[in-house]
């Protein structure tokens, strides 16, 4: 049964897929888009059919018995001892936003596809992956300045053709190295991340290497550059400089704790230069009938390199979680502060539309820091509808000022999400109601995805 259940994925991905690809490359061009997109996708609609069915072909042959794999798409036994693993993820997204009275309302239609493979020789891997987006529908302001004056909120989700990975890796039981062009995520991304959410990858050309020694962990980055996610045709596509990423991490006696240092220099980019030294911690505390998760993280920043502006500045994370029948309640808190107004503290590198509310009215820090206190009220409907994976949440935020008690706004986040065969549904939504910061924010989003 198992065997008949991979086939229709397998079926289902094909046909998704396919769909995706026709309705990626049959979108007319938008406002003012480069004529390289206009050419790549004139020649991608002469070999759409040989792509879908290379597509198709290469899905159904991995049901061979002759092939060993562990899922629809891989890994596949190319040879003795060598193993080629197909990368794919398929999103398709509609994004509106309605901010102020000044603008007219954002509407994005966009598509992503990222493809590509990982060979694997014993502890040897070569990871190659591209990456391109397509505006389907494009009323909204994508941050690329050669499109002109675009009378839109931001949807920082331009169209881009680009190489989103490319690296080789030596690692044996989680100690070795990565070099090249690589996805970086670290802890729950509030520091460094690869901005998932948006269409184009936060990616960085660097160098890194892990160790696993006992119940330790250690992990150390050099990089170059930041790879952004406003995509090949933005003076922003990648952020040049000298990043150095440093952490320890610890498990012992049921206590997840460790330390981490970011030493941040940009070429160009003066204001976020920064050093950051931190700690954090997570403990389960097993109470009768209502496990809780404690997690707290505190951190000092300030000016490093090329900065000309002298601060110092404290981050502070709390939160408490439980589960119990279905049922999650999360409450937190945290703080970016400030130096007297003068500066805060920043995490440009983070995947910041995770935090401090979904309107992403907080992506840099204001200069009298911010204090976020946060409740979530989450249901996991499990295996009780006929979809997979139901799950609803929704949260509450109230936003203030470090510095200078002012009180900026609140908001309110809600997001509802399911998988029908091998694509995943979401729909979120957010609204940020201004007080003395920013405008009001509201913003809906739904988008599916298949990734294998």
């Amino acid at each position: 049964m198992r065997g008949n259940d991979a086939a229709r994925q397998i079926q289902f991905g094909s046909l998704v897929v396919a769909v995706f690809l026709r309705a990626f490359l049959a979108a007319k061009p938008g406002r003012g888009k480069r004529e390289r997109l206009a050419e790549l996708r004139q020649s991608g609609e002469k070999s759409v059919k040989r792509i879908t069915l290379g597509l198709t072909s290469a899905l159904t042959a991995l049901g061979a018995p002759a092939m060993a794999q562990t899922g629809p798409l891989g890994p596949i036994e190319v040879a003795d001892g060598v193993t080629l693993d197909p990368i794919l993820d398929a999103r398709i997204r509609l994004e509106t936003v309605d901010q102020g009275e000044t603008l007219s309302n954002a509407e994005a239609l966009t598509a992503r596809l990222r493809a590509g493979f990982e060979a694997k020789a014993d502890i040897v891997s070569f990871l190659a992956e591209a990456e391109g987006t397509l505006a389907l529908i494009d009323d909204y302001n994508d941050t690329i300045p050669s499109n002109g004056i675009e009378p839109f909120p931001v949807v920082p989700d331009p169209e881009t053709l680009e190489l989103n990975r490319l690296q080789l890796s030596v690692m044996r039981e989680g100690t070795g190295a990565v070099i090249g062009r690589q996805r970086i995520i670290h802890g729950n991304s509030r520091f460094v991340g690869n901005v998932g959410w948006r269409q184009n990858e936060q990616t960085f050309d660097a160098v890194r290497g892990l160790a696993k020694v006992g119940p330790v962990s250690l992990d150390a980055t050099y990089a170059i550059n930041q790879r952004t996610i406003f995509g090949s045709e933005s003076p922003n596509e990648h952020l040049d400089g000298d990043f150095v990423f440093l952490i320890a991490d610890a498990d012992i006696a049921g206590v997840d704790a460790g330390l981490f240092t970011y030493l941040i220099d940009y070429d160009a980019r003066d204001a976020f230069s920064s050093q950051t030294y931190g700690l954090q911690a997570a403990v389960k505390v097993p109470l009768p009938g209502l496990p809780i998760l404690a997690e707290a993280s505190f951190a000092t920043q300030s000016d490093y390199g090329s900065n000309p502006v002298k601060y110092t500045a404290g981050f502070i994370g709390l939160r408490l979680s439980a589960n119990v029948a279905g049922f999650g309640v999360t409450t937190g808190y945290e703080e970016l502060g400030s130096d007297n107004g003068i500066a805060a503290f920043q995490t440009p590198m983070a995947t910041l539309h995770a935090f401090q509310g979904w309107a992403d009215i907080f992506l840099v820090t204001p200069a009298g820091g911010v204090r976020d206190y946060n409740a979530t009220a989450s249901y996991n409907f499990g295996e009780a509808l006929p979809v997979e994976g139901l799950k609803a949440a929704v949260t509450y935020h109230r936003f203030d000022s470090d510095f200078g008690g002012v009180n900026y706004g609140t908001e309110w986040d809600a997001s509802l999400g399911f998988k029908v065969a091998a694509v995943a549904v979401l729909a979120k939504y957010a609204n940020y109601s201004a007080d003395a910061f920013a405008v009001d924010t509201e913003k809906f989003w739904l988008q599916a995805e298949v990734s294998f």
